[in-house]
């Protein structure tokens, strides 16, 4: 998804490029971020994002880190609390807090990050990875609204974002967006076992299920009718 450069913050630190922060470092880079200020802390850096920070010219794991404008924390949920403490040295009344960590709320970063003051907490799903996921998004009341456009861009990074009013709605959310994507799978692999069952090769069951539900997504996506209007037209 196509990023206007202007949305983003001046300067950022990203902390944990795996598989969900190396995707959005990625977008962010091809979307215009401003990588001579931005720094990338993660001491087990896999090798792609080695030489994407060495082509781009980013920082990582610098010795010293300032607090920038937006903290994106994109570590396991159980690092946090290992972490937390040079976490804090990293933000600044002026830095916005973005976090992807699972199950951690606004008010557990609060708890253990207490320089925090802008906080958004969202939930990315596992298309994100490849830039096509949907992520749910709910603001503290800190937030500026400046803020919250450039939390939006860093996130749309990864694919659309859904903005919450009550962050008790971020486990419906989960339910539906975070979850979802294993009932596709499911479904992509129960049609591949049906179609095995009926005699089909399994190599071929397991492309024709792929297709399908590959096929289906994207008419879903770009059709102007609804579901179940396009279950029934089937």
């Amino acid at each position: 998804m196509s990023i206007p450069a202007s949305a983003l913050p001046a300067s950022l630190t990203l902390v944990g490029a795996g598989k969900m922060g190396g995707a959005m470092l990625a977008g962010w880079l091809a979307g215009g971020l401003d990588a001579a200020r931005t720094v990338v802390i993660d001491p087990q850096a896999s090798p792609e994002t080695i030489r994407l920070c060495e082509s781009h010219g980013i920082a990582l794991n610098p010795s010293d880190v300032p607090a920038n404008d937006a903290l994106i924390l994109a570590i396991k949920p159980q690092g946090l609390e290992g972490a937390a403490g040079l976490l804090d040295t990293l933000i600044s009344p002026r830095t916005l807090v973005v976090s992807i960590l699972a199950g951690k709320t606004i008010a557990d970063l609060r708890t253990r990050l207490p320089s925090a003051r802008a906080i958004v907490r969202a939930m990315p799903n596992l298309p994100a990875s490849i830039g096509r996921g949907v992520t749910g998004a709910v603001a503290s009341a800190e937030v500026a609204p400046g803020q919250r456009d450039q939390a939006d861009a860093l996130l749309k990074g990864v694919g659309a974002v859904e903005w919450l009013d009550d962050e008790a709605l971020i486990d419906a959310l989960t339910a539906v967006s975070g979850s979802g994507p294993a009932y596709v799978f499911l479904l992509a692999e129960a049609m591949a076992e049906a179609g095995v069952a009926a005699g089909l090769p399994a190599e071929m069951a397991a492309r024709l299920a792929r297709a399908t539900v590959s096929g289906a997504g994207a008419l879903l996506s770009t059709s102007p009718h609804e579901a179940g209007q396009l279950r029934r037209d089937v």
